[in-house]
């Protein structure tokens, strides 16, 4: 996707991909954060000025909002076919292998954006942190529904709570990104996952 913008130094149209400058972006607040990644940081890896910047994408909040919609769109789509797996475990299967997936590709920055920006935001940062949480309590709801159908088809033991179960599993799938940012090796996390899956509470 092409767009042109006038250049303030040469007085003529200066083009460039908006996707791939998004992408760019992405992997800079990826890589340090909402307030780790500083204008400079992000025109850089974009290959853009700072008025080209504000032109096509608006001020760094809403360009953060962007990139966080193209990151749950590419790197975190497992989620939502996850949902559609015939039993709660195939659920948590799939959204542990799905996490565990995005830290080991060797092309993607380690962690998550989610974790990083919310968790390293200040106070003037605050409205970040907030979309971000609002993105985790969908997230949230949407697999809590899922398991409370599950266990009214009688797939989860009488004793589990859907709620519960459900900040369970995202707070193992936020561990892998942690992990993996921190360091943790492929066969470390994979044994996360097998673990977490051998402990699944089954009828």
């Amino acid at each position: 996707m092409k767009t042109a913008l006038c250049s303030p130094t040469k007085g003529r149209p200066r083009e460039f991909d908006m996707d791939e400058a998004l992408t760019a972006a992405l992997r800079v607040f990826w890589s340090k954060g909402y307030e780790g990644a500083s204008l400079t940081d992000l025109t850089e890896a974009m290959g853009i000025t700072r008025p080209s910047l504000y032109a096509a994408f608006g001020n760094k909040e809403a360009l953060f909002r962007k990139a966080l919609d193209l990151y749950e769109s590419e790197k975190l789509d497992y989620m939502a076919q996850a949902l559609e797996a015939p039993t709660a475990r195939g659920v948590a299967e799939r959204l542990l292998r799905g996490a565990y997936a995005v830290q080991a590709d060797e092309w993607d920055p380690k962690g998550c954006l989610g974790v990083i920006s919310s968790v390293a935001c200040g106070t003037e940062a605050e409205c970040i942190r907030e979309e971000v949480i609002a993105r985790r309590a969908s997230s949230l709801r949407a697999l809590v529904a899922r398991f409370e159908r599950a266990k009214t088809d009688g797939d989860l033991p009488d004793n589990i709570e859907p709620e519960g179960l459900a900040n369970y599993l995202l707070a193992i799938m936020q561990g892998i990104a942690v992990q993996g940012g921190s360091g943790a090796t492929c066969a470390d996390l994979e044994r996360l996952v097998n673990t977490s899956l051998t402990v699944w509470p089954t009828r």
